[in-house]
């Protein structure tokens, strides 16, 4: 197969016009490399659309490689200098056959050194046509300077797996002891078994009292004596590393440790009361709280379109929302799906919440003027291709962000507003120029939690006739392709919600009716009518109307959808969007 012979195909196949055809060939022939190349850097043509077209000239099969899965024992048969110089990579053995991947299955230098390898290793071959891309991504697994850091590690004997647990029951062998580390070890299993959020010790006059917030309600589990309140209050501080002769100002602190074989965090707050110092402490399971971005509840009309925000070489992804109602989890679903070892994540946050590895996290501290302004400065130094601000809070942090969004970075942060369509006006408020703003948004998104009802106790009924006029009025509202999908499914005249049933007996929910929280999302889109709309007087009204034309599901039309679908208590949905 010649350079003639696979440019005349591409032109067939009407990949390339003649004219490009004419140009490839002859800027190839002056730098003398194949004419791949210079399709591929003019962008002429894709990979995969060459791959395969080799593939019928050739008769080799075009194969997609996954660098990953190559085994680390593969990639020592074909030494890295002879992979890279004759463009040919291993894909797998089975049997007595050693799979290869090549660029050119023509070059006879190649099949030569191929040869030579199958002989040494007694193995016949079988060829594939891969892309340039995959074989990169391939030469990245050969990686001598990784193995020359394992190397003087394992020399040094030192232990590679420092993750600071703390144990639990560490000083039970102390008779005096042994009961206080007992009560604190079962609260903070029973609170983590329970799936609470947090859990709160609070000395009242009588008695200390113990409170898990369970699905975004508290409720009290225990009531300890009195006399036992400075000891178990004592044996969180040494578990936090907190200085125990302080008492009379708020100290935070967090520790991790090992229940029903799961690594938790506890991040640890004290705060001092005239009966005593209360506790809070902040359950940090990345089991249960880091998600992906389907699984916090995110509709597939509403994915595609956080997806691509997140995909794009810059601009702001801000999303919005009171306290609790999730922006953080949906923060790390964020930095999840970008997260990979090409993209340097730096994040400023207040506090850290979840440990994520690969990513670069911070914690803002203002007392010593490290702020989210100061932080973000220094941040801009360290190379970033993403960086996570926890929120915006002022001009000066606004600004900041906005800038850093304007030279090729995505932006992630949260704001307080009361939707979506709000998060423009407040960043006007926060001295942002509107002609900024058309350039560094990309995406405005606002959440609220509610209550997830139980699979296995909740029951269908239909709607009451107000509940059906609300529902219907919201359904006529909707973009007209979400609209037809929602009528060919649920039908058009009555509709039917799910509620839990009675008895409380319920073994999955524990007779509660729900069973932990998912977020009801709207997404508001940087367009040009809406950048156009920015430069102008605009008012809230006409940001509505902007939302509206561009097909925006509002925080209530994506909790009604939700209800439809017996995922959530419509009437919740009701009162959250208010």
């Amino acid at each position: 197969m010649t350079d003639q012979e696979l440019i005349q195909e591409l032109v067939k196949k009407q990949i390339i016009s003649e004219t490009d055809a004419t140009k490839v060939l002859r800027e190839a022939e002056l730098a003398e490399v194949p004419a791949e190349e210079i399709l591929y850097s003019k962008r002429l043509a894709n990979e995969v659309s060459v791959a395969k077209i080799k593939s019928a000239l050739t008769g080799a099969p075009y194969k997609k490689i996954d660098a990953a899965a190559i085994p680390a024992e593969l990639l020592k048969l074909i030494p890295k200098d002879v992979s890279e110089n004759y463009r040919v990579a291993p894909i797998e053995k089975k049997d007595n056959t050693l799979i290869v991947g090549m660029l050119r299955p023509d070059n006879e230098r190649a099949q030569e050194a191929l040869r030579f390898i199958a002989k040494r290793e007694r193995v016949s071959l079988g060829v594939y046509i891969v892309t340039p891309s995959d074989l990169a991504l391939v030469w990245r697994r050969y990686q001598p300077y990784k193995d020359e850091i394992a190397s003087a590690i394992k020399e040094l004997d030192v232990e590679t797996d420092d993750r600071n647990i703390v144990l639990l029951d560490e000083g039970m062998h102390s008779a005096e002891d042994a009961p206080i580390i007992k009560i604190v070890a079962s609260t903070l299993q029973h609170g983590v078994e329970m799936l609470a959020s947090d859990i709160h010790i609070e000395p009242q006059r009588t008695y200390l009292r113990v409170r898990f917030r369970v699905d975004g309600e508290l409720r009290e589990v225990a009531s300890i004596p009195s006399v036992l309140s400075q000891p178990v209050i004592s044996r969180i501080k040494v578990l936090a590393k907190l200085r125990l002769d302080e008492t009379r100002v708020p100290q935070d602190g967090r520790f991790r440790t090992m229940i029903a074989a799961r690594e938790i965090d506890f991040r640890v707050a004290t705060f001092p009361t005239p009966s005593g110092e209360k506790v809070a402490l902040r359950v940090l399971d990345s089991s249960t709280g880091l998600k992906g971005l389907k699984e916090i509840g995110l509709s597939d009309y509403n994915f595609k379109f956080v997806d691509a925000a997140a995909n794009a070489p810059f601009g702001m992804i801000l999303i919005s929302g009171p306290t609790g109602s999730g922006k953080s989890t949906t923060l790390y679903a964020v930095m999840q799906r970008l997260n990979t070892d090409e993209v340097n994540i730096v994040s400023l946050e207040d506090p850290v919440e979840y440990y994520m590895n690969g990513i670069n996290q911070s914690q803002v501290r203002p007392e010593i003027g490290y702020t989210f302004a100061s932080g973000l400065r220094q941040i801009l130094r360290q190379d970033p291709d993403v960086i996570m601000v926890g929120e915006i809070r002022d001009e000066e942090t606004a600004s900041l962000s906005v800038n850093a969004a304007l030279t090729g970075h995505v932006m992630l942060s949260t704001i307080h507003t009361n939707n979506a369509v709000g998060v423009i006006p407040r960043l006007v408020d926060l001295k942002v120029p509107p002609f900024l703003l058309a350039s560094s948004l990309n995406l405005m998104l606002a959440q609220r939690l509610v209550g997830q009802l139980c699979p296995d106790c909740k029951k269908q009924e239909e709607a009451g006739p107000d509940l059906q006029k609300i529902i219907r009025s919201e359904i006529e509202e909707l973009p007209e392709e979400i609209k037809i999908g929602v009528k060919k499914k649920f039908g058009e005249n009555k509709y039917s919600v799910y509620h839990p049933s009675s008895g409380g007996k319920c073994p999955t929910c524990k007779g509660k009716g729900t069973k932990g929280r998912i977020a009801i999302f709207e997404v508001f889109r940087m367009t040009r009518e809406l950048g156009d709309l920015i430069m102008s007087q605009f008012t809230e009204g006409k940001l509505w109307d902007e939302a509206h034309r561009q097909g925006m599901i509002t925080l209530r039309q994506d909790g009604i959808l939700k209800a439809l679908e017996g995922k959530v208590l419509i009437e919740e949905v009701l009162r959250e969007t208010e």
